[in-house]
């Protein structure tokens, strides 16, 4: 670990020799013992033998734990190739960073309850090719990530709009996006593609089920379409005698609002004849 000598600039350290001191004077002696006296007195030592403290031509160099109790002014702080770098504090620990003029421009505080990092642009980049996988602003959030991965039981919520290109679900897992007190609604300008490729499609409501085309046309293609729960038209009394008591051929019914009914088959259309249904709806 490198320490800032306070007579000294940042990355300048003094180089002494045993010939320098040959051509010192008592006073000056004493003079650089109390300099190097206070460039260590910012540092606590807890037990004498678990440090080392080594002057090298880098800086000065501790093996052990280090205390210190007022403000360090370094350059550069790194651990043995070979170990971690710790820091520790009893409350939290607290990293700065200042421009020219002194102000403060980041902050990264490790606290008991949270970690808080203060800055202009927060980022996390991936270790092998240094791509964004989060990053954060004031204006914007985004994940790089190949996957976002949400585990909770209650799932995502958002509080407003979300823009996505794709949403799945993970594999033999069901898809649900639901809204409990409001509407849920979907929007693209060139449309809006719902597939099961190995399973079923359900849409249920409560009330009216809308399907609306402005400009088009609603295209059912099937090898079956069922209409289930469907009125059925009651025929007039001379019409319904001679019908076959039980009826098995239907034809199926416009009401001129758009509603849908069965009226039971005849030789003819029968659709005018048990149109008293239309006048329910």
């Amino acid at each position: 670990m490198k320490c800032f000598f306070p007579t000294h600039r940042p990355g300048h350290y003094p180089r002494i020799s045993p010939w320098f001191y040959r051509h010192l004077s008592a006073e000056d002696l004493l003079m650089h013992h109390r300099r190097f006296k206070l460039a260590l007195s910012n540092c606590h030592f807890p037990n004498p033998l678990s440090y080392r403290c080594t002057i090298t031509k880098k800086g000065i160099r501790l093996e052990g734990i280090s205390e210190f109790l007022l403000p360090l002014y370094v350059k550069e702080i790194h651990s043995r190739k070979d170990s971690p770098l710790v820091l520790q504090s009893d409350r939290n620990v607290t990293v700065n960073a200042r421009n020219h003029m002194g102000q403060l421009t980041g902050q990264l505080t490790v606290g008991a309850d949270a970690v808080e990092a203060q800055c202009k642009r927060f980022e996390v980049r991936a270790s092998e090719d240094g791509r964004v996988l989060f990053s954060a602003d004031e204006d914007e959030i985004t994940i790089g990530a190949e996957k976002l991965k949400v585990t909770g039981t209650e799932g995502a919520v958002f509080g407003h709009s979300v823009e996505t290109p794709h949403i799945r679900a993970e594999p033999s897992q069901d898809l649900r996006l639901e809204s409990p007190t409001r509407s849920l609604i979907m929007e693209a300008p060139r449309g809006v593609q719902v597939s099961a490729a190995a399973g079923d499609f359900k849409a249920t409501c409560r009330k009216e089920l809308h399907l609306q085309s402005t400009e088009g046309e609603i295209f059912l293609n099937a090898d079956k379409i069922r209409l289930g729960n469907l009125p059925t038209g009651s025929l007039s009394s001379s019409s319904a005698s001679s019908s076959n008591s039980r009826q098995t051929v239907y034809e199926l019914c416009v009401c001129p609002n758009g509603k849908l009914y069965l009226s039971p088959a005849g030789v003819g259309s029968t659709c005018q004849a048990s149109s008293n249904v239309c006048l329910w709806s």
